[in-house]
């Protein structure tokens, strides 16, 4: 018997080079192992750019509330976010007070000032 393993991205990013935006999916619950496969995309996809001239979507409609042990890993990637250098940052969710409190505490600790949070439909 073959097993198959599925690994199954959490986060997906695309650029948009005619609408200058750059799409992130994340979805469930990242672990720090996902986090380093983001880290290393994100790192691959941002040197193609000038984020300077782009807007970062991150859409975390489907992202669930992060335990404490992760809220460092998204403080670091908030912080990668900002030394990147976008024009703006959106982080799109669904109607969760609880996570658009946990986004915007993390944002604020990794030092962001250029975002918003958006209820998505």
């Amino acid at each position: 018997f073959i097993k198959k393993v599925i690994v199954m991205k959490k986060a997906n990013i695309q650029v948009n080079t005619i609408k200058k935006v750059v799409n992130i999916n994340v979805e469930g619950r990242m672990t720090e192992e996902d986090s380093k496969i983001f880290v290393s995309e994100y790192n691959s996809k941002m040197r193609t750019i000038n984020p300077a001239d782009y807007t970062l979507e991150v859409d975390c409609s489907e992202m669930q509330i992060l335990p404490q042990d992760m809220v460092e890993d998204l403080t670091n990637v908030m912080k990668l976010y900002k030394s990147s250098g976008f024009n703006k940052i959106i982080y799109k969710i669904k109607s969760s007070t609880t996570m658009k409190m946990q986004l915007t505490r993390i944002a604020r600790n990794a030092g962001l000032t250029n975002y918003s949070i958006v209820v998505a439909n």
